[in-house]
């Protein structure tokens, strides 16, 4: 599994790994991995209109600990959410969908697709896509301008967060109504990260609008 050299500098994994230390004996120390598990998604559109949304996630360290050798990939474990309780809420059962967070978006209209997106982040998913789609749709944000505006997140009962470059006067409204609010400073983990491929018309005339978010690495390419 890569690790990037930002992971390997990471306060808190230096943090931990300094714990492993015992300067009164000597220890065998053999390869570590600082990675828990994480999801990326990806978008992407060609010439002729085909367009694909996808998301991956190793909800724990290796996810399901199988690996596809002609392709190098490690498959998701996601489905370690679900549970095969009777009573719980969120079993598996025929003709149900149970609840988990890995959700690749995909907008249409009419029958046509519009655009292939998502937003990463646990249970920032459907809130990113709910906030990122009214943007464009009711607010006529460019996909780019509709990513970098900053969100909210709703955790239980009254308790929101928000991203620090939210309005002030919107987070004292919102407090003025009772919303527990806490301004938060690190965007990385709380408040997703998306990509987004809008279909302007003919991908071969008119093509499409890319954007990446800010929040993590992402990049919009052109093949």
């Amino acid at each position: 599994m890569k690790v990037t050299p930002a992971q390997l500098l990471d306060d808190a994994y230096l943090s931990e790994a300094a714990k492993l230390i015992d300067p009164k004996r000597a220890q065998k120390f053999a390869a570590r991995n600082p990675v828990r598990g994480g999801t990326i998604y990806l978008t992407a559109a060609d010439e002729n209109g085909m367009m694909v949304s996808f998301i991956q996630s190793n909800f724990m360290g290796f996810g399901s600990g199988v690996c596809l050798p002609e392709w190098g990939l490690s498959l998701q474990n996601r489905g370690h959410g679900f549970v095969l309780d009777l009573n719980h809420a969120n079993v598996v059962s025929p003709g149900k969908r149970p609840f988990q967070t890995i959700i690749p978006g995909f907008l249409t209209k009419d029958g046509q697709p519009v655009m292939s997106f998502g937003v990463m982040g646990g249970n920032m998913q459907p809130q990113g896509h709910l906030q990122t789609l009214v943007r464009m749709i009711d607010f006529g944000q460019n996909p780019q301008a509709a990513c970098d505006a900053p969100r909210w997140r709703f955790n239980a009962g009254l308790d929101i967060n928000v991203e620090a470059g939210m309005a002030t006067e919107t987070v004292a409204a919102l407090r003025e109504r009772g919303h527990e609010m806490s301004v938060i400073n690190d965007s990385y983990q709380d408040f997703g990260a998306g990509q987004f491929i809008w279909r302007m018309g003919d991908p071969a005339v008119e093509g499409y609008a890319a954007a990446s978010d800010p929040r993590r690495d992402g990049y919009a390419a052109v093949g």
